[in-house]
């Protein structure tokens, strides 16, 4: 069993190496190239190194600002690409001589309505081909009119279109198109034209309409003839977006990515002189061009280095909670969760990182969120601790950037304090003021430290003020889905558990009131006596409420809940009444489970009891069978003991309530004695062996209890004639 023992622990703790080492692949994966790894410089901060010397020549890289700048005038240096369609101009005129032709016909020849309405073109409205048609019918018949023959409209309107295409038509409108010259592609050569010279094709369809206007005729004709001769109309300059486009990716390519060049041994910056805008991009191209010359060896090297880098803060950690959270490094569930946030908040350090936009998008690295989850979670010095690291891991990421760190440690170091006690979720809300308070105040140190300008810090003060708006949000939300995820109880899921108007603690408090009640003075007691050991207060509290939750299905069997003198138990036989008392740990872990209560105080129900005995039910046995045919561990309960300090003290509130309420007349000697008899009692059988509470945590609860306990039966002075009013007697009004 040993031997199993030790395999289990092995594997255990070979899994726990296994995450640690994933955590610091992973993020170590996420740093920067090998430029970015030296320390971050501030334009205006002074350069406090050795004069900073060339050892090869190396480009100067324009900063990101002038770069984007440059590509942006590049893209509207370019001129709209056009080919000429001139070949259209001779199908438009014969399309439109060779469908009037045909038209003629069909007027001539297919007087039948059907007819024409299965010829009758789609772009010919019925009203202007009826109008056609009664011109044709006209001259046919040799009807003298004013109204001008078919055939003169028809060669009107190629007369028209030609007169258009003279000057050219662009297949864009005019709005289209912003710049005042084109590019005539004529085979590999770009003419450069004023699009004045040509007519867009919303310009063309005017220019058709007032030239067909000019002609006088009728408004019926001339709306016909525009409709139709408007069909044929078909531009002769093509507008061209994929020409277009590879002008513009080859403008866009022409734009040099550098703006000098520095030769080797030049001095880049010297020492104590002032970091100018020049002189920061000169060493940020430096940094770039050294981490170029790495070879695959040197990639290998560097990556060891930023593996032990992270490795050495993660080791800090662990220790740490090695050393004084040993709860939380046996839960392999909650050290994956700690390395899921670590890695979540550095995977957005990197994609921040990636994107290059003048900005501090830092700020939207939201540590402060990290800072919050880690306190409420665990509790505040692990909340500070993991702050500390996270933040050191995230300045390395941003390429050793100090004051980031700086700000980081301030601002979540706030943002921990403002959810230290935390008393319900809307609380978490009112971190952001403590959040942005820490941000502005480093922001302004800082700022002022390098000489920043008044509108750069405003802009980092206004991301910042994004962070402490959005970190609460985050907490809250990410919380919600680590409770459920990770099956975590945090003292607000324990304020919400403690709420007496909840399902199972209501039907308590009906069904069995004195149970109820036995477990309201139980909370006072656990949450007093946990102040003092440094336990937590609320889930002692809580876990008193639930602890006998389970009497609820049969309250009638247990003392307290008898509102007469008839107790059950008279009348069963010892091993009877043991299984009808036993029964509510098992129906209250029932209970609880089908309530999705946690398993922190799930834990409660069993344990208070531990592995006692019912020292009653175990005297009448030994009085009816004789001592030495009756085992006592058949009146035991099934445990198992406490492990916690919190259901340790738990289960001494639970018999410590339970026998001073059974005295007849208390007072501080009896109480006392009592007291001194439980805990003595439970310690002798064992029950606190496995809790990790020491004798003086004994000696504080026994105090705190005693306290509570001579509160609540202190002696109280006895009202006149209170014996008849006990008693139910009562005077006659006349004596």
């Amino acid at each position: 069993m040993s031997a199993e023992k030790e395999k289990m622990e092995a594997r255990d703790l070979l899994f726990k190496f296994f995450i640690g080492f994933v955590t610091v692949a992973v993020i170590a994966l996420m740093f920067p190239k090998g430029e970015s790894i030296e320390s971050e410089v501030t334009e205006g901060a002074i350069w406090l190194n050795d004069d900073l010397i060339a050892p090869f020549s190396f480009p100067i890289i324009k900063s990101e600002e002038v770069y984007q700048k440059e590509l942006k005038e590049a893209e509207e240096s370019v001129y709209p690409v056009f080919l000429r369609k001139d070949e259209r101009i001779k199908e438009s005129i014969d399309s439109l001589k060779s469908y009037s032709a045909f038209l003629v016909e069909v007027i001539d020849n297919n007087l039948n309505r059907d007819t024409i309405a299965l010829v009758n073109p789609t772009f010919l409205s019925t009203a202007s081909f009826n109008k056609f048609q009664s011109l044709r019918l006209k001259e046919k018949n040799l009807l003298k009119s004013k109204e001008p023959k078919l055939r003169d409209l028809f060669v009107a309107a190629g007369v028209v279109l030609n007169e258009v295409y003279k000057k050219g038509v662009l297949s864009v409108d005019h709005d289209e198109i912003e710049k005042d010259s084109i590019a005539i592609r004529i085979g590999h050569i770009d003419k450069i034209e004023p699009v004045s010279r040509f007519l867009f094709l919303d310009e063309a369809k005017n220019e058709v309409a007032n030239n067909l206007r000019k002609l006088h005729y009728p408004e019926e004709i001339e709306n016909a003839l525009l409709e139709y001769t408007l069909h044929f109309l078909m531009p002769n300059i093509e507008f061209s977006k994929e020409l277009t486009d590879e002008e513009i990716e080859q403008a866009k390519n022409n734009v040099s990515r550098y703006s000098g060049i520095v030769n080797e041994n030049e001095r880049i910056i010297a020492k104590h002189e002032r970091i100018t805008k020049e002189a920061k991009l000169k060493i940020e191209s430096y940094k770039e061009a050294k981490g170029e010359t790495i070879g695959t060896e040197g990639l290998i090297l560097q990556f060891i280095g930023k593996f032990i880098h992270v490795a050495l803060f993660i080791l800090l950690l662990t220790i740490y909670i090695f050393f004084f959270r040993k709860k939380i490094f046996n839960d392999n569930g909650k050290l994956i969760l700690i390395s899921i946030i670590f890695v979540f908040v550095s995977f957005i350090t990197y994609l921040v990182n990636q994107i290059s936009v003048q900005a501090p998008l830092q700020f939207l690295i939201f540590i402060p969120a990290a800072s919050m989850l880690f306190t409420i979670i665990f509790d505040s010095r692990m909340g500070f601790y993991c702050t500390v690291i996270l933040a050191f891991i995230i300045g390395a990421l941003r390429g050793n950037d100090y004051a980031f760190t700086a700000m980081n440690v301030i601002a979540g170091g706030l943002s921990v304090y403002s959810v230290r006690d935390i008393k319900n979720r809307t609380q978490i809300f009112k971190s952001f003021l403590h959040i942005l308070f820490g941000y502005i105040a480093a922001l302004i140190a800082f700022g002022l430290e390098r000489f920043a300008p008044i509108n750069t810090m405003l802009v980092e003060i206004a991301f910042a003020g994004s962070n402490a708006l959005i970190s609460p949000v985050l907490t809250y939300g990410l919380l919600i889905f680590f409770e459920r995820i990770f099956k975590i109880t945090t003292d607000i899921t324990l304020l919400e558990l403690s709420n007496l108007n909840l399902p199972l603690l209501k039907e308590l408090a009906q069904k069995a009131p004195g149970t109820f009640q036995h477990s309201i003075n139980m909370g006072n007691m656990a949450e007093s006596a946990a102040e003092q050991i440094n336990a937590n207060p609320l889930l002692a509290r809580v876990g008193a409420y639930y602890h006998d939750i389970g009497k609820t299905i049969t309250p009638q069997n247990y003392v307290e809940n008898q509102l007469n003198n008839q107790n059950i138990h008279e009348n069963l036989t010892p091993e009877e009444s043991v299984q009808l008392i036993a029964s509510h740990v098992k129906e209250g872990i029932t209970l609880a489970q089908e309530n999705n209560l946690p398993q922190e105080i799930i834990d409660f129900i069993p344990m208070h009891h531990g592995t006692t005995v019912m020292t009653y039910f175990y005297a009448r046995a030994k009085s009816l069978y004789g001592e030495d045919k009756v085992i006592v561990d058949e009146y035991r309960y099934p445990g198992p003991k406490p492990n916690t300090k919190e259901t340790a003290i738990v289960m001494l509130a639970d018999g410590c309530e339970s026998a001073v309420r059974s005295i007849d007349e208390p007072d501080v000697d009896k109480v006392e004695n009592m007291i001194d008899s439980i805990f003595k009692s439970r310690i002798e059988d064992g029950q606190l062996d496995e809790a990790p509470i020491t004798f003086d945590d004994v000696a504080k609860i026994k105090e705190a209890f005693i306290n509570i306990l001579i509160g609540q039966h202190h002696r109280r002075i006895r009202y006149p004639k209170q014996d008849e009013i006990e008693k139910g007697v009562t005077e006659d009004k006349d004596e």
